[in-house]
């Protein structure tokens, strides 16, 4: 195997084990290592120190200029969010909208993206906005009216 295809299988490696670590460090890493590659292979530089330098220059600078954006763009729902709520107020007073019709009180919402089992006392029909009142743990209790403000 060529030292070429050496860096661009290292630098593969590197950004699919991203996909284990989360850190979004390995990527550029990995994005540094294929440019190293490609480089070698276009016989741009040949010198294992100018290979260093270059994979470990473009690594920092993808690191340093990139990772804020691309870890802002896969930030997911984070705790630090919310930090002085528990898990089970921080949807009330939430909007959702019901996915399944209420029978017997018993009906489905979506809320933040996911569907959750949901109890009401009002009539509440699939397409219909309802807010959350009370969050059982995995299921919510809703309401056909808006929060008030002084509640």
């Amino acid at each position: 195997m060529s030292i070429a295809m050496m860096w661009i299988v290292a630098g593969i490696v590197l950004i699919l084990s991203e996909l284990l670590l989360t850190s979004v460090v390995a990527v550029f890493l990995g994005v540094g290592a294929i440019v190293t590659g490609l480089l070698v292979h276009w016989q741009i530089i040949d010198q294992s120190a100018t290979q260093f330098a270059v994979f470990g220059v473009v690594s920092l600078v993808l690191l340093f200029t990139a990772r804020g954006q691309i870890k802002r763009w896969f930030s997911g729902y984070s705790d630090a969010d919310h930090e002085g709520k528990p898990n089970f107020q921080r949807d009330i007073g939430a909007r959702v909208t019901v996915s399944q019709d209420f029978n017997h009180g018993a009906g489905r919402v979506t809320l933040n993206g996911v569907q959750w089992d949901a109890f009401s006392a009002d009539e509440l029909k699939a397409g219909d906005t309802a807010w959350v009142i009370a969050n059982e743990g995995i299921q919510l209790t809703v309401t056909a009216q808006p929060p008030t403000a002084n509640a």
